[in-house]
């Protein structure tokens, strides 16, 4: 080994703030080998990040290390160990067995001829091939420069790929309750991604996370609305709780003066909002000053997210009117709609069962809005009947049947898929598993799941609550019902469903109790 390998250029740099480092794996038989490396190399930095050297002195312990561990940057690796092809191995175990293509391999030997160059290249995922008698102290440095910068691109372009993934996810289910959490969450993630720092970012917005004030002149209290990093999880948290005191303060001065304000290591960007106050996009953890073209970008984005953002908020508001007005409607046909909350109570236990029994993200949304429409027929039934206490006669036991074929004429021949889904339930709510209900006398699976889940939450709710024709039952009188019509009235999965988690619908009815003292 040459001089120029063993001891680097000893020159007086200023010393450089230590922010992370890059973790590099010595896999080599021969401990003077992990000496020289380490010190041929122990001034270097990129990025403003020093080496971190591990080592390993055969390949069975580079296997086991790279098991236990996923952030080694640059493999020097040698090839000839406790097997001619021991180092191959580890760099096949590497690439094929755990999938790991961001770790760059450097294949370094002392026997060339072992493994020629052109072999290996071919036949192996590696990105160098040095013999160590050429390998010199400037030589190993260019390499790992290489090196290094190749592994920080490759890892930027995952992590970009992986918030542009959550953006592209959340944007084909916007309505689910946890959509614009994933949504400004892989926003956040592409762009610190892409600027190349800040493994903790919020997006704080006071648009969304606290109601508007009654008076204008009042100031609305900032909430972190969605954030990673440091962040994940305090969603909804107070800002003032969530951020240190100086960044609190420098997130009030921008929100103030609608600016950019930068901190010795984060950055508060003001983002406009034509309707809304405005918000905050706080990104933290900024390992070195920001380039030009970052500044630029993080002005680009600050002026341009609360687009997307309102665009995700608009949707959340039509779809909270439609079902607002759909609840409405369906209160309508309820005769004691002052005080009664069966719709609401229905709405809530049929999505509880419905995440038991199975259904997707949308059907739940989907039931959820159809339920409050299920007695819309029973707008065609005179209210001396639907309120009479007395036992009813034919006649107005058939008349009372018709609101279902009433309802379903209602509804049917939308294009809405929930009043499509409105308009079966209207049909199918008095179905029975055995065939025996009406109208059209539909047996077990016949009869839509979904119908069969309104089916049980009606009859469940209408025994537990009072009503003009008897009086509210027991909770053990309800359960003995259900389980004497599991198999008859109702689908008996979905009332074992209902017994195994009875407490969970006891206490939907004790939540929104109906009003009595009205």
């Amino acid at each position: 080994m040459t001089d120029d390998f063993l001891f680097a250029d000893d020159d007086d740099e200023e010393l450089t703030e230590e922010l992370g480092v890059w973790k590099v794996l010595i896999v080599d038989d021969e401990p003077e080998v992990h000496a020289v490396t380490k010190l041929a190399l122990s001034d270097f930095v990129l990025d403003d990040k020093r080496l971190e050297f591990v080592s390993a002195y055969s390949g069975e312990e580079a296997k086991t290390y790279f098991r236990e561990n996923d952030d080694v940057a640059v493999v020097l690796l040698d090839v000839v160990m406790e097997t001619d092809n021991a180092g191959l191995e580890v760099a096949e175990y590497i690439r094929e067995t755990l999938d790991n293509h961001f770790t760059r391999i450097i294949l370094r030997t002392g026997q060339p001829g072992q493994a020629p160059e052109r072999d290996v290249i071919v036949d192996y995922d590696i990105n160098d091939y040095k013999s160590k008698t050429e390998l010199t102290a400037q030589k190993l440095f260019t390499v790992m420069i290489a090196a290094l910068r190749s592994y920080r691109d490759i890892v930027v372009i995952e992590e970009s790929r992986a918030g542009l993934e959550k953006i592209i996810d959340a944007s084909a289910d916007l309505f689910t309750s946890r959509s614009l959490e994933k949504f400004m969450r892989g926003i956040i993630q592409q762009l610190s991604s892409i600027l190349g720092f800040s493994k903790d970012a919020a997006y704080i917005t006071n648009a969304v996370a606290v109601p508007r004030p009654v008076t204008q002149s009042l100031p609305q209290e900032l909430f972190v609305f969605a954030g990673n990093g440091e962040y994940a999880g305090q969603e909804g948290k107070s800002l003032i709780d969530a951020l240190p005191a100086e960044a609190y303060l420098l997130c009030q001065r921008a929100l103030k003066e609608q600016s950019i304000i930068f901190g010795e290591d984060y950055v508060v960007a003001y983002c406009f909002s034509k309707h809304y106050k405005g918000s905050l996009l706080y990104l933290s953890g900024i390992p070195r000053k920001l380039s030009e073209t970052n500044m630029h970008l993080l002005q680009l984005f600050s002026e341009n997210v609360q687009l997307a953002f309102e665009n995700v908020l608009i949707s959340q508001e039509v779809e909270t009117t439609q079902r607002e007005i759909i609840e409405r409607l369906g209160k309508a046909m309820e005769r004691d709609s002052e005080t009664s909350k069966h719709i609401r109570r229905m709405v809530d236990m049929a999505e509880l069962l419905a995440r038991y029994a199975g259904l997707g993200e949308a059907q739940i949304m989907t039931l959820r809005l159809a339920i409050p429409l299920h007695d819309v027929g029973n707008a065609h039934i005179s209210s001396q009947i639907l309120t009479k206490t007395d036992v009813l006669t034919e006649e107005e036991r058939f008349a009372i049947r018709q609101h279902a074929e009433f309802g379903y004429q209602i509804l049917k021949d939308s294009d809405s898929p929930t009043i499509q889904l409105a308009s079966v339930l209207a049909k199918e709510h008095h179905e029975r598993w055995d065939g025996q209900g009406y109208p059209e006398g539909l047996k077990g699976e016949e009869i839509q799941l979904e119908s069969r889940i309104a089916a049980i939450v009606d009859v469940f709710d209408a025994l537990m609550n009072k009503r003009p024709y008897k009086e509210a039952w027991s909770l053990e009188k309800t359960v003995s019902t259900l389980k004497a019509e599991s198999g008859r009235h109702f689908d008996p999965q979905l009332v074992s469903y209902m017994l195994t988690n009875i407490g969970r619908f006891e206490e939907i009815q004790r939540r929104l109790a109906d009003d009595i003292s009205q």
